[in-house]
């Protein structure tokens, strides 16, 4: 009976969360681990505590700079000490959505190693290796570092086969989702990082079993291995890992997040951005040369696994209500459907919005088209590439993250083959 009334009160308490923080920002808690006192790995040049501060700092900007309506929380910025339960307690207290650990590998007498891997809680039966249990054991001997670590950690012990029991009630409903987020993570990374994939593995990690969300602790490469830690302390490595781990986030922000959320993409490898206007013979000044030959591929979709030829439509005009009109004109051309037509996408929603929505904050002829089980909207539509091109940034005061987007007979199309269309069909 007492069980079934602590589930009860359980299932509460979570209903209210959910409904208190439907309105709110999302909070992404960026843990680097070690710090000050607790060194982390040592290396032949360089301390694993450095290593962390510094690709999850460069983690963190990328987040901060495209994610607008995300809240990027750090349990550390500088080089000073947080104890494990700590850093498990600001998550917690920001009430965070998703907490990543960011960490360095190494392995006593080995100097080959190599490669990225990722953990999330568990007990390490799923992956019974010496290395992964030599992990555990590191990450959690912090804890003998700290003051009155017997008070934070009751009945926990990094060295004692019998801490692998886990509060599974509570951390069950937040297991599959870290999994997922891990492979997510090794994914994205190994891909921009060109980093050897270690896979997922589970364990029994302090600073994971007491956060309250999803949560991952990755191990970026491995210190002890001498070409490993010159490409961990390497400016544009530390780039690379920290794009592949913002590409994860945002992929995972976009399947779970479900808050009005403006439709962030991710960050192709090398970094490039929206491709500027096309000029040819003829045209004007004000269309200037660019280069696609290294496209944003993701430039056309923000989501994994977008459902194939979504149709655009029109939102209903009979439905609108007032709103501040917005000045930025839209292109007045006729449209031709057999040819590439580019629109700026604007926002992404679970559900269809009324004309005059204040979530299009005064533009007005807004359309939409579904895809992946979202409504996703857009502004203006023109066969001329150059002209979406000027009409994004005119409104990029009010939608920082807008992109375009393009479309041929009514269905949609990669973005950077529709540019080459359109400027083929310039040179006509």
């Amino acid at each position: 009976m007492a069980k079934k009334l602590l589930l009860f009160i359980f299932l509460i308490i979570s209903l209210v969360s959910a409904a208190a923080g439907a309105n709110r920002k999302f909070t992404l808690c960026i843990d680097p681990g070690h710090g000050g006192k607790d060194t982390g790995a040592p290396g032949s040049k360089s301390v694993e505590k450095n290593i962390n501060l510094s690709v999850a700092l460069a983690f963190g900007r990328y987040v901060e700079r495209n994610c607008p309506d995300v809240t990027v929380v750090y349990t550390r910025k500088t080089d000073v000490f947080i104890p494990l339960y700590e850093r498990a307690e600001i998550a917690n207290r920001k009430k965070a959505d998703l907490f990543i650990s960011v960490h360095t590998n190494a392995l006593k007498g080995n100097h080959s190693m190599r490669g990225f891997e990722t953990y999330t809680l568990g007990d390490g039966r799923s992956h019974a290796k010496k290395e992964n249990l030599e992990v555990a054991k590191r990450e959690n001997s912090v804890i003998l570092l700290e003051k009155d670590y017997q008070q934070h950690y009751v009945g926990f012990d990094p060295n004692s086969p019998e801490s692998n029991i886990m509060f599974e009630f509570i951390q069950d409903k937040n297991l599959t989702r870290s999994i997922e987020f891990a492979k997510m993570l090794q994914t994205h990374v190994c891909r921009a990082a060109n980093r050897p994939n270690k896979g997922v593995h589970q364990q029994n990690l302090a600073v994971l079993r007491l956060t309250s969300m999803p949560a991952c602790l990755i191990e970026l490469g491995y210190i002890s291995t001498p070409e490993e830690e010159r490409m961990l302390n390497d400016k544009a490595q530390v780039d690379n890992m920290a794009r592949g781990i913002y590409n994860a986030f945002v992929q995972y922000k976009n399947k779970y997040d479900t808050r009005m959320t403006v439709p962030y993409k991710t960050i192709s490898d090398p970094v490039s951005e929206t491709p500027e206007p096309v000029q040819t013979a003829g045209t004007d000044n004000t269309d200037m040369q660019a280069s696609t030959d290294n496209p944003n591929k993701d430039n056309a979709d923000n989501t994994a696994n977008p459902e194939r030829n979504p149709k655009p439509s029109r939102t209903n005009n009979a439905e609108k209500k007032p709103a501040k009109k917005q000045t930025v004109a839209r292109p007045t051309g006729r449209i031709d459907k057999a040819q590439p037509v580019f629109k700026v996408q604007i926002i992404a929603a679970q559900r269809q919005l009324k004309a005059g929505d204040h979530n299009f904050r005064g533009l007005e002829g807004c359309e939409f088209y579904q895809e992946n089980g979202m409504v996703k909207y857009t502004y203006g539509a023109s066969n001329n590439y150059n002209e979406i091109y000027r009409l994004r940034k005119a409104i990029l005061d009010k939608f920082p993250g807008a992109f375009i987007i393009a479309f041929k007979n009514g269905d949609k199309m990669d973005v950077n083959q529709a540019i080459r269309e359109f400027k083929q069909n310039r040179n006509k």
